[in-house]
């Protein structure tokens, strides 16, 4: 009892001083994965003129089941390095409500250092921060919302063991590099006006209209916003 007691008690202490330093926790898993992903990425990005270290954006949606990485480039604006098939996330179109009800959510989060998990029992993750402001305002409850490896799902987004590594890998790079976190924005499908319409009726519409201007505002000044939330709405503004 004293020896686990005291292995708790080391590891709050190892995150604590992880958090407070803004270091990526780390793994032999995650130390062998980032070492083999980086020269193949370091490769790819520069045959887009991307450098690996430089900001990541990621950008989720449901339908067609895509996960979008972003790279900053030399001017500042965001340009789309890979997309990647989700290989499983669950249940249906529309935000996540509540515990256990094995839904994934939508929104917009954020990943900060503390928030990578090299021990994950699927492979590599990092939490997304569900529930964010706008899910406590209306009540939504939640908790370890990831994106991860091992291709099974109960309410995150699962990515195969080698799309996660090269993910994992980005952010890694990114944050060690400076970014004092990356955003995660989540929709249920690419919310163009023409799209957006086929929903007119559905009971998320408004929900969706509201997301719709943060997926505008990228989609405009290939920079993701700042969110924060308003009465109630998220709200957008210049990072």
């Amino acid at each position: 009892m004293k020896w686990l007691l005291s292995c708790l008690l080391s590891g709050f202490v190892n995150l604590a001083l992880s958090q407070s330093n803004n270091d990526i926790p780390t793994s032999a898993r995650s130390t062998h994965a980032i070492a083999a992903m980086t020269p193949v990425l370091e490769k790819a990005l520069a045959n887009k003129n991307l450098t690996l270290g430089a900001p990541v954006y990621l950008r989720v949606f449901k339908k067609p089941a895509i996960l979008e990485v972003w790279v900053e480039d030399e001017s500042g604006k965001f340009r789309l390095f890979k997309d990647y098939k989700i290989c499983a996330f669950s249940g249906d179109l529309g935000p996540k409500l509540q515990e256990g009800d094995f839904q994934s959510p939508e929104g917009f989060y954020w990943v900060n250092a503390s928030r990578f998990n090299p021990w994950s029992k699927f492979h590599l993750s990092f939490n997304i921060g569900f529930p964010n402001a706008y899910d406590r305002h209306h009540g939504r409850t939640g908790s370890a919302l990831m994106i991860h490896g091992q291709c099974v799902s109960i309410g995150c987004y699962a990515m195969t063991d080698p799309q996660i590594n090269e993910i994992y890998t980005l952010a890694n790079h990114a944050v060690k590099n400076g970014q004092r976190f990356f955003r995660v924005h989540i929709f249920p499908f690419r919310l163009s006006e023409e799209k957006l319409i086929d929903y007119k009726d559905h009971r998320w519409y408004s929900f969706w209209s509201n997301l719709k201007e943060g997926y505008d505002w990228f989609e405009n000044h290939k920079r993701p916003p700042n969110v924060s939330v308003k009465d109630g709405l998220y709200s957008f503004e210049a990072d």
